[in-house]
Parts: structure tokens; C-alpha cells; sequence
């Protein structure tokens, strides 16, 4: 076992810090098992170098392509760099791939990207150029790491004023339609039945219950942590919320992403599921939560909230039978895909066309804004179809009509689906 050179073991402090910057989730003890591990291996080779690094630093799979690119950025020379960021001189120009100006942002500081142009003193402020509203549009898989950050604090501010509905329960009311006969007879026992004054009951009213269902494979890794932001921000705020993940199986985190930090709660996710930016076996995950959840959690008139983009490979079960029977059970089905922000979204996807029939709304999810809708959308009960969904769903009535790949035409059954709720005429 060799002890690391300390200019070697400077360039390893120097490299976590690189990589905290650009998103990944390290501490102190990731250093010193990275020091550990390097006592183990040749460092003359480059090779073994990134194997036990990636190793050690990496527990996520959608972290291993920015290790790669952050580990060929830094690792060029022999010189450790230096602590200050400010004495760290520009060494290349910034890339146009997301992740790459990530890094190159977190390596060479903020001067790699094009300096805004302010406006001038006398223009009025109205017709300034605002940089929270840049931000607001930016698509996640987009971002860099400073906006990423600033875009997890918008969203844990995001507020959710839930309209109460009416519930089967009642609750004591000074007046009411109901006659409370069992409290009048009681109260009427102070005087001996002299007196017997009425008494009341009114409907309780309370928010409905709420039921995510998270896609968490590869295909959704761009926008998995700030889809679950938002879901741990939606159950600080409400009461009656579960939360299952969609993987290659399916996972129930309700308990797991419990709790004011939000940071502690996807740290024991990614210790609980083992699947994150894996595998989608969607039609799978759906089945197995109409069979063993839905009669739990689907009570008292539920909203289901399904997050996927459905991207869906699964031949075991039948993706559009499941959407169905799931949106019988559920009052109203929302689902939000990120690929619908992208302007060229046309449903072209098997699974795509197999869910849009049975969804009662059909939201993008790919930026602030659309995170803000879908908040409102959740507050004031329907509201008006994105323009882009709208379009989608006509586009999937008309290949509703078209051979599929497994087999002939099907009848078109989403015209009506995003117009009107479920069982009115």
C-alpha cells in the first residue's frame, strides 16, 4: 500500500470540490474514501485513476457521464490547481452540451458564460430584460448548476391553495340543513328534557387526497430531482399524499420523503431504490399499483398525478388497459410529460398513444413555469388544456385510426377525453 504524493492528494481535494459545484452530492468522507482507495491502486495509470474515482465518488448513474467529462477537463496537467476560484484562468470556451457547460462553469467560474448586456439607466424597468423570467422558461436538462440551484429554491417556495370539497362526514355547525338528534338529546339532559334546544351538523369539507406516480428511468433522468422537489414540496403542504416511484419495479417513498429537508429525503430514496435511471417497465409498475395500492390510496375522490414520459418497452402487460382501469378508479387523472415542452412533441410513442385515451388533463413539465400551471391546475380544480397537449391529443385520434405496430386499427376514444370530466354529458 503507497501513500498519495500530497500534490496529488491536493488535486483529489480540488477535484470533489469541482464536482460539488456541478451538481454531484459529495461530503468530506467522500475525500478521504477517494485518498483511501487511490492507496490501493497504480497512479501512474490514468485508467485504474478514473476507475477508482468513479468508483468511490459516483452513486448515481446520471452522475457517471459528468464524472467522465469533469475528470478530462481537470486531469490535464501535474500542477494542482489553485484554492481561491477567483486566480482560476479560463482554459477553454464554454461547450454547447448541458452537462459539459456545467462543468466547465464550475471549473473556470462564471466568466465562461456570455455576459448579459444591461440596459440602460432612463429605459423604463417594465421593459427590462428579467432574469428570473429567463429562468422560469429554461428546461431543466438545461441548466447549469448555479440555476439549478436557484430553481430548487423557486420551487420550494411554490404555494398550493387546494380548494376543500365536500366530504361524507359532518361536523357540528351552529346552522345547518342536517338536525343533529344525538347532541340536542344530550345538551337536553342539563335541564332534565325541559329545554330542548336544536342543534345542527354540516358537510366537512377537506382537500382531496393526492397520488403521484414518479417515472424515475434513464429516459426521465434530466428532470427527476426537480419532479421530486416539487412532490416533497406538495406533501410539506398537504396532509393526504402518497408518492410511488415508477422504475423497472414500483416503489412506494410516501414515508421516505417525509420531512422539512428535502436534501434528507432524496438521500434516503437513493439509499431505498435501486432503480433510479434504469430501466421503464411502465405497463409493469401500473399493474402492480392497480392490483395491491389503488383500493388503498384511491379513496374519497383521490387525484392521481402521473409524471412519465411514456417511453414504455414493456410487453408483459397492456399498457392501455391499465391506463384505463387506473383512470376508473381515480376521480381525476393529470398526466405531465416533459417531452411536451420540446415544440416538435407529436405522439408518436406506442405508449404515448396507449395513455392519452385515459388521462383527464395532459400537462409539460419541463420548466418553472410549467411546475407554476400545474400548481394552479392543482389549486382551482381544470383548467384549459396546454395548446401543445391539445394539439397532441388530435394527433393521437387521428393515429388512433392507423394499423399499429402489433396489429390493426383501434377506435378513437381520446376526442372527448381532455374537453369534459369523466361521466358528465
Amino acid at each position: 500500500m503507497a501513500a498519495v504524493p500530497s500534490l496529488f492528494a491536493d488535486n483529489i481535494v480540488q477535484f470533489a470540490r469541482l464536482l460539488r459545484a456541478a451538481g454531484l452530492r459529495l461530503g468530506p468522507s467522500a475525500v478521504l474514501e477517494a485518498l483511501s482507495a487511490l492507496q490501493f491502486l497504480d497512479l501512474s495509470s490514468r485508467q485504474q485513476v478514473q476507475a477508482g474515482l468513479r468508483a468511490v465518488l459516483c452513486h448515481r448513474g446520471e452522475d457517471l457521464q459528468l464524472f467522465d467529462q469533469a475528470f478530462g477537463l481537470f486531469f490535464d496537467g501535474t500542477k494542482a490547481l489553485p484554492r481561491e476560484p477567483e486566480t482560476i484562468q479560463k482554459k477553454s470556451p464554454p461547450l454547447p452540451d448541458p452537462l459539459l457547460r456545467r462543468v466547465t462553469e464550475a471549473l473556470f467560474g462564471s466568466s465562461t458564460r456570455p455576459v448579459e448586456q444591461q440596459p440602460p439607466e432612463e429605459i423604463d424597468c417594465a421593459l427590462t430584460w428579467s432574469a428570473g423570467r429567463a429562468l422560469r422558461r429554461r428546461d431543466f436538462a438545461d441548466m447549469s448548476a448555479e440555476e439549478l440551484r436557484e430553481a430548487q429554491r423557486i420551487i420550494a417556495e411554490l404555494r398550493f391553495a387546494i380548494e376543500p370539497r365536500p366530504t361524507r362526514r359532518t361536523r357540528p355547525a351552529r346552522v345547518g340543513q342536517l338536525f343533529d338528534f344525538r347532541r340536542t338529546l344530550h345538551k337536553s339532559l342539563r335541564s332534565h328534557g325541559e329545554s330542548l334546544l336544536p342543534f345542527f351538523r354540516e358537510k366537512r369539507e377537506e382537500p382531496p387526497p393526492l397520488c403521484i406516480l414518479c417515472d424515475v428511468s434513464g429516459s426521465m433522468a434530466r428532470y427527476t430531482e426537480m419532479l421530486l422537489r416539487f412532490a416533497h414540496t406538495l406533501m410539506v403542504q398537504r396532509r393526504r399524499v402518497e408518492c410511488f416511484l415508477l422504475g423497472t419495479e414500483l416503489h412506494r417513498v410516501t414515508r421516505l420523503l417525509r420531512g422539512r429537508d428535502i436534501d434528507d429525503a432524496l438521500r434516503r430514496c437513493s439509499a431505498q431504490v435501486s432503480d433510479f435511471a434504469g430501466g421503464t417497465r411502465l405497463a409493469t409498475g401500473l399493474h402492480e399499483f392497480n392490483c395491491e395500492w389503488s383500493r388503498r390510496v384511491l379513496t374519497g375522490g383521490a387525484w392521481l398525478l402521473l409524471i412519465s414520459d411514456g417511453l414504455d418497452r414493456d410487453d408483459r402487460y397492456d399498457l392501455g388497459k391499465e391506463a384505463a382501469r387506473l383512470h376508473r378508479s381515480t376521480r381525476r387523472l393529470t398526466w405531465c410529460n416533459p417531452l411536451l415542452g420540446f415544440d416538435g412533441f407529436a405522439p408518436l410513442a406506442q405508449g404515448i398513444r396507449a395513455l392519452l385515451p385515459h388521462v383527464d388533463d395532459f400537462r409539460p413539465v419541463h420548466n418553472l413555469d410549467s411546475l407554476a400551471d400545474l400548481a394552479a391546475a392543482l389549486s382551482n380544480g381544470p383548467t384549459p388544456l396546454h395548446g401543445r397537449a391539445l394539439s397532441a391529443t388530435v394527433s393521437a385520434a387521428k393515429s388512433e385510426n392507423q394499423p399499429h405496430e402489433k396489429g390493426g386499427p383501434r377506435r378513437a376514444e381520446c376526442g372527448t377525453a381532455f374537453s369534459r370530466k369523466r361521466g358528465s354529458s
